[in-house]
């Protein structure tokens, strides 16, 4: 069997892929807190750290970087947290990668690092590297390119993930914040009057395209998102319906919404076609 490392292998979506790799892969994961052995060869690292990867395996085929911090949005009060496992613990996860004989390397970044705009984010369009993106994102944009840099030496294939959702997701997450407003009564704030538009990607979608990048040959960055574009009133709306609750709704007429979609054609063509509508995959987390 191959041998994959995937770091965040206890996270959203790398449960969801350790379990679609299970039957294939030879599997090695890291997380702060490991899970049970079945399939996986656990490594309990924390990446918010300066990590030593010299437990892992001598030799492995593939890497699979999904590890994020959990301080994610707390800047600058844990930007050394943010810095460290979107970043350095990256560099050493690729010279890993390296030193260890792996052929491919996928990372998972996030379609946040397009910024907002009224169009589909196209992987052509140019990226700007400014600091009004943000921290967090402002290091996944850092990242791609220090791991681009590497595809001379190994496949580098860059997954942009586009507002993933999906059960055991963190109460924190976009999908479970809405399910909770809405049940409880609470406004749903929108810019404009339908607020932002997406296209959320069910979990299951989003592993099975990670899964497909593993066979892929050459380095190549997709972006991963769901098959449907929805208003955030759209959104709340179909949660309400599955709650039985009318949803309350905020509205910033003088907001301009910040729109963030994904072109999904070359994920389409390269991975897989995402299969799971909003409808369903809320199904899965109610």
């Amino acid at each position: 069997m191959k041998k994959v490392v995937v770091s965040g292998a206890s996270g959203l979506i790398g449960s969801a892929l350790v379990a679609a790799l299970s039957h294939e892969w030879e599997i090695h994961g890291i997380a702060r807190k490991t899970g049970p052995r079945g399939t996986v060869t656990w490594h309990a690292l924390d990446l918010s750290r300066a990590c030593d990867f010299s437990g892992l395996p001598a030799s492995a085929d593939a890497f699979v970087y999904l590890a994020q911090s959990e301080y994610f949005r707390e800047f600058p009060q844990h930007a050394v947290d943010i810095f460290q496992v979107n970043s350095m613990n990256l560099l050493r996860a690729l010279e890993y990668a390296r030193a260890s004989g792996c052929q491919r390397f996928i990372y998972g970044s996030s379609g946040g690092v397009y910024g907002t705009g009224d169009d589909s984010m196209s992987e052509q369009a140019e990226i700007a590297a400014r600091g009004d993106l943000g921290f967090y994102l402002g290091t996944k944009l850092c990242s791609e390119i220090v791991a681009q840099n590497y595809a001379r030496i190994l496949d580098v294939v860059i997954l942009r993930y586009f507002f993933v959702y999906g059960p055991g997701q963190r109460s924190s997450m976009l999908v479970p914040r809405l399910i909770q407003r809405v049940r409880d009564g609470a406004p749903v704030d929108l810019q404009g009057e339908d607020g932002i538009r997406i296209n959320p990607t069910h979990v299951s979608d989003a592993a099975a395209a990670t899964a497909r990048a593993l066979a892929l040959s050459g380095s190549q960055t997709i972006n991963v998102g769901g098959p449907e574009v929805l208003t955030l009133r759209e959104l709340s709306e179909t949660i309400g319906a599955a709650v039985g609750r009318r949803p309350v709704f905020r509205v910033d007429g003088a907001a301009v919404p910040g729109h963030l979609t994904a072109d999904i054609r070359r994920m389409r063509e390269l991975l897989v076609a995402p299969k799971v509508r909003f409808a369903d995959g809320l199904k899965t987390m109610l």
